[in-house]
């Protein structure tokens, strides 16, 4: 267990918590106090910590992912999409009909194979709702050169995940999604200035 422990990352004791709670798997019983662990358990660790740490989910929502990731009788597509549905929290606010609607129009154009009505598009139609609110109100032709760009992101996010495992698949869309998110903003904010700068120098110099 020290050695599953030392590369997982995490403590003895938060391993041994995992395992009384059925999060992972017990290891292949080698003696009365001993257990061989494999790269399976190492991935299942290193998936519930990405789950707790990283996402901040409760265990009873960890346990809905995995129950997803083991399901055998479901494709890697269905265990990945179901943590990040669990990703999502609900919107605080109940999104306006008008909204969701719109969300609805944009996932049927594009036949994005995701619930109409699921919990991201019900935080993206909160979200229009909250700029309409703040007389920031997003556009169709903005918003459709922010789905081609979210598009384009998904294809090379999930380009990068051949020959992975479940829990090893399920833990790359987890991590990439929250740890690339800072990095997507902050590029936006750059590229924002540099076009900003570059037009007023522009218009400054003419």
């Amino acid at each position: 267990m020290s050695e599953l422990s030392e590369r997982s990352g995490v403590p003895v004791p938060t391993v041994k918590y995992y395992l009384r709670e059925g999060l992972l798997p017990p290891g292949e019983a080698t003696g009365a106090t001993r257990a061989r662990y494999d790269e399976r358990h190492v991935e299942r660790l290193r998936l519930i910590r990405a789950l707790v740490d990283v996402a901040g989910m409760s265990l009873a929502r960890v346990r809905t992912v995995l129950a997803t990731v083991d399901d055998d009788t479901l494709a890697l597509d269905a265990a990945i999409g179901s943590a990040h549905t669990e990703l999502s929290p609900d919107p605080a606010t109940e999104p306006s009909v008008a909204a969701q609607e719109r969300v609805a129009r944009l996932v049927r154009r594009h036949r994005w194979r995701v619930e109409a009505g699921g919990r991201h598009a019900r935080a993206l139609a909160a979200a229009l709702d909250a700029m309409d609110a703040a007389g920031q109100p997003l556009g169709d032709d903005v918003l459709e050169v922010y789905v081609r760009a979210a598009a384009d992101i998904a294809r090379a996010d999930l380009s990068s995940m051949g020959g992975l495992t479940r829990e090893g698949a399920t833990t790359y869309a987890v991590l990439g999604t929250l740890l690339t998110e800072p990095v997507l903003v902050s590029l936006r904010r750059m590229a924002q200035e540099s076009l900003a700068r570059r037009r007023l120098s522009g218009a400054t110099t003419g």
